[in-house]
């Protein structure tokens, strides 16, 4: 093990071969990991520097798998979606579930509706009546200190949409709450709303020491903090896809389509009732959704977070898609916030994140959010259906036999062969360990 020193101040000032050697005198191969971190540097320069500069103290690049699912029908569009995620057989359950429903209709999606929210967190002596006497004035002053922060989004159909005041003085003596609506159009809108909220907290400070008229206490206020809020629950979309029970016959042969469809329902019931299983039911959910997401350059934690809130929204954690059964239709339904952009960010610097939107045909931001939520009920149904069927591990170990022979440093030719031999055979670790030691010997 190279040198555990603590590293001293100034990190961020060195030069990224500084960085580099440095951080590698941390492992026992210092010379041995700056050769490794350096081959996943971009050949390209230019490209290297811009990649650097998306972030702080970069070293490297970490790579991962850029998958593509094909014919995945929405609204009766055919799309080819970029996947980037890592994990075994997202990418092939997706694809599974976008060619079982392009023979039935396809996926059907949309969104009701696009408001975003930010919040200015004040603290002010006075009380909500006065607070109310003064509000129509405070509005005007802040929608004119910001006129001119949102003219382009304004000509773009967008801006601020609403502002309302909110009272949490019965919670935390004194704190007052401005909740403010935004429409943002095709880009996510975090730094044009934080901007928009920041001149709020100046001008609310300022309007209430222009107050005269006021007592000297209540010309001050206290601006705690302006920020967005990734909680969007009118930031939302809805996909579906239905048919007739009949037509799931054969999923499972020891069932008719009838028989299947209330056994997925009562699958999808259970992440309902209880929280163990809807945290793994969801967790599938944005399988499908981040890899869209972190493809298109989009922020998914924030997408995560706001999707996590809603599950939580009738009071307990519970699962963010639903199926009916009525006269004979299965319905299978997925509702989830998602605040997406396909101009700014990173969705306009990171090149692959370009060639992603051009690949999808260059769709608006509701477009986005609706091929996203799309690959995350194409993977519900999938994992779904899955577990209750032949088993998660058959189809998720299958894919996954790669990853264990890699990790058992198997030669091409014993991967052919791995491959022949477990088509019809679990696949576990010790097994794959076990088959490679009987070629070996």
């Amino acid at each position: 093990m190279g040198s555990r020193e603590r590293i001293k101040k100034g990190f961020s000032k060195l030069l990224k071969e500084e960085k580099l050697k440095l951080i590698a005198n941390y492992f026992e191969n210092p010379g041995e990991v700056i050769s490794l971190l350096k081959s996943y540097w971009h050949s390209d320069t230019r490209q290297q520097k811009l990649f650097d500069e998306f972030s702080e103290n970069t070293i490297t690049n970490f790579f991962t798998p850029y998958g593509i699912s094909p014919n995945v029908m929405i609204n009766g569009t055919d799309y080819v979606v970029p996947m980037v995620i890592e994990e075994s057989s997202v990418v092939a359950a997706a694809s599974a579930a976008a060619k079982f429903w392009g023979e039935r209709g396809g996926f059907h999606a949309e969104v009701p509706d696009t408001r975003k929210v930010g919040q200015v967190h004040f603290g002010w002596k006075g009380t909500m009546n006065q607070l109310q006497e003064l509000f129509p004035r405070l509005k005007e002053r802040l929608l004119a200190d910001t006129d001119d922060f949102t003219a382009n989004m304004r000509k773009r159909g967008g801006g601020i949409l609403d502002i309302q005041l909110r009272d949490y003085t019965a919670q935390i003596p004194d704190y007052y709450q401005l909740r403010v609506e935004f429409e943002t159009c095709d880009s996510m809108g975090a730094n044009f709303i934080n901007t928009v909220l920041e001149q709020f907290g100046h001008s609310l400070h300022a309007f209430f020491a222009e107050q005269a008229q006021l007592p000297e206490p209540l010309r001050a206020t206290e601006i705690i903090m302006t920020i967005l809020s990734n909680n969007t629950p009118d930031c939302r979309v809805r996909v579906w896809v239905e048919c007739p029970v009949e037509q799931l016959e054969g999923i499972d042969e020891h069932l008719s389509g009838a028989e299947y469809a209330l056994k997925f329902k009562k699958a999808v019931d259970i992440a309902h009732i209880d929280i163990d299983r809807a945290t793994t039911h969801n967790k599938g959910i944005y399988n499908g959704i981040d890899a869209v997401v972190i493809a298109t350059g989009n922020d998914f934690r924030a997408v995560e977070a706001a999707g996590h809130t809603y599950a939580s929204r009738h009071g307990r954690y519970e699962s963010l898609s639903t199926v009916t059964l009525h006269d004979g239709l299965f319905h299978f339904e997925l509702e989830v916030p998602m605040a997406l952009g396909t101009v700014g960010g990173l969705t306009s610097l990171h090149p692959l994140a370009k060639k992603s939107l051009e690949l999808l045909g260059n769709p608006t931001a509701k477009e986005l959010m609706m091929i996203a939520a799309t690959m995350g009920l194409a993977n519900n149904f999938s994992a779904v259906r899955s577990l209750t069927t032949k088993g998660i591990q058959a189809g998720h170990m299958k894919m996954h036999l790669n990853n264990i022979l890699n990790q058992l440093k198997a030669t091409d030719n014993e991967k052919r062969q791995a491959h022949d031999y477990f088509k019809d055979r679990t696949v576990s670790y010790a097994a794959v360990e076990k088959y490679l030691d009987s070629l070996r010997k």
